[in-house]
């Protein structure tokens, strides 16, 4: 049986623009391996501040869109580059409020598969949180 080397961690570039979250955050935006970029969990915060937009659900939907563009901008990529995202709501209720962001921000973009799932405790207190996979 053949057993697959381990990559050795030279070949996964972690990176942080900066530009969403803060440079001395405990994690990067993403990582690259393979022709994948993996997307830290990103919340509605704003720009380089570990403080969450105001508004609520809708508000911090599309923030939290609009950083993952960002995030991916900086690496050359763009939204229609996303393959997968999975979505995290403190609470399930605001799920239709969401989907109406999410619809919106991708209209006329090819959308990537999705899960969501309610989850308890989003970091700085958010109300959603969502993580996404895209390809080179």
């Amino acid at each position: 049986m053949n057993t697959p080397a381990n990559p050795s961690n030279d070949a996964i570039e972690r990176f942080n623009s900066g530009r969403v979250v803060p440079p001395q955050a405990p994690f990067p935006e993403g990582a690259e391996f393979g022709g994948f970029v993996f997307l830290s969990g990103v919340i509605g915060n704003k720009a380089g501040e570990m403080a969450v937009v105001d508004g609520g659900i809708r508000a911090e939907a599309r923030q939290a869109l609009d950083n993952i563009a960002t995030v991916l901008r900086s690496q050359g990529m763009d939204v229609a580059d996303l393959v997968r995202c999975t979505v995290m709501l403190a609470d399930m209720s605001e799920w239709p409020a969401f989907n109406e962001v999410y619809a919106e921000f991708f209209a006329g973009r090819p959308m990537p598969a999705r899960s969501a799932f309610g989850c308890n405790g989003l970091a700085l207190g958010a109300r959603v949180e969502i993580e996404c996979t895209a390809a080179r």
